[in-house]
């Protein structure tokens, strides 16, 4: 399924194959999610796509050709691939580990091909081995929502009261992780949305409002994986002297000017950008030993317009997951 223009539906396409280049691999998707990113791609709000694109980068399925110089993977292997899908190699950024600030880097369903298709090219460099306790389906949203709230978690830090605004894809994964790590969390969910704040409790939350509400007691953190530039303020509110929020989208809207009060106290705050290789390998690593319970909704690949429209709509909960 490929976006030609931004702002309009995908539209279904056969195109010969990709070639498999050295370095490569070619894989038949069997799953691939669909993340809020994306959405953003079709919509407009990142504005620098390669078009005509196939999005989606939470891809999951198997190794089946090699492009010359590949030793990490062989035939039938399962892997996933996620957003970053290649950077330089040689600027500051990357050789210091920090290849997620790479200038250069370029973005699977973004400037590079991704999953919205039976099959995909990817670098190897950026291709995970994936956990076999997993399905595909349940597999396909670690690979952005999963990896995303990874990174979004350790920057916030262990502090005991972590809140998530937005209580979606990515927060119903990482509070379990946070729980295994013997944190507590405090949900926040969209004004009016019963069904949020129903999912939020069924996920082990220890306390759901609404996202204009105060929590019972000050937060140590905050991560907001809600696209809501006005949340800020609130989760500055929300949060201790010496807290930190934490914003986990590529993409948000403006954030409206607060008094320094709020950010005074040494309260922290940051944004992810994307993800390292080292994240992902941590994460999966930590998936293989704590299984992480994934609730998907699932489209055929045909019905992708109605997937976006049912995130667009705040409709899902958990994550969409096409299936070619």
């Amino acid at each position: 399924m490929v976006l030609r223009t931004a702002g309009t539906a995908l539209v279904p396409a056969s195109t010969a194959p990709a070639p498999c280049d050295a370095g490569q691999v070619r894989i038949a998707v069997s799953a691939c999610g669909v993340c809020r990113t994306d959405l953003h791609v079709v919509d407009g709000d990142l504005t620098h796509p390669r078009l005509p694109v196939v999005p989606g980068h939470e891809i999951v399925g198997r190794v089946v050709e090699l492009g010359a110089g590949v030793a990490r993977f062989k035939i039938g292997d399962r892997v996933g691939v996620p957003w970053l899908g290649w950077t330089c190699g040689v600027c500051e950024f990357c050789r210091r580990g920090e290849e997620n600030l790479c200038p250069n880097a370029r973005f699977t369903g973004y400037q590079i091909d991704g999953g919205y298709a039976t099959e995909t090219v990817a670098d190897a460099r950026y291709v995970f081995a994936l956990p076999g306790n997993y399905g595909d389906e349940e597999a396909a949203p670690l690979l952005c929502a999963g990896l995303i709230g990874w990174r979004s978690l350790m920057m916030a830090g262990s502090g005991q009261a972590l809140g998530l605004y937005g209580f979606g894809a990515a927060a119903h994964i990482v509070i379990q992780v946070a729980q295994a790590r013997g944190q507590s969390v405090y949900a926040f969910v969209r004004p009016g949305d019963e069904g949020a704040k129903a999912f939020g409790r069924s996920m082990g939350a220890t306390w759901v409002g609404f996202a204009d509400e105060r929590p019972p007691l000050p937060l140590d953190a905050a991560i907001l994986f809600a696209p809501v530039g006005e949340l800020v303020p609130a989760a500055l509110r929300a949060v201790r002297p010496g807290g930190t929020v934490v914003c986990g989208g590529i993409h948000m809207s403006d954030i409206p000017s607060f008094p320094y009060e709020i950010l005074w106290g040494e309260r922290v705050l940051r944004s992810v950008a994307n993800l390292t290789r080292r994240d992902g390998e941590e994460f999966l690593a930590f998936a293989a030993r704590h299984k992480i319970h994934t609730k998907t909704t699932r489209y055929r690949l045909a019905e992708v317009n109605t997937a976006l429209s049912d995130l667009r709509g705040g409709r899902l909960t958990g994550a969409a997951v096409l299936i070619p």
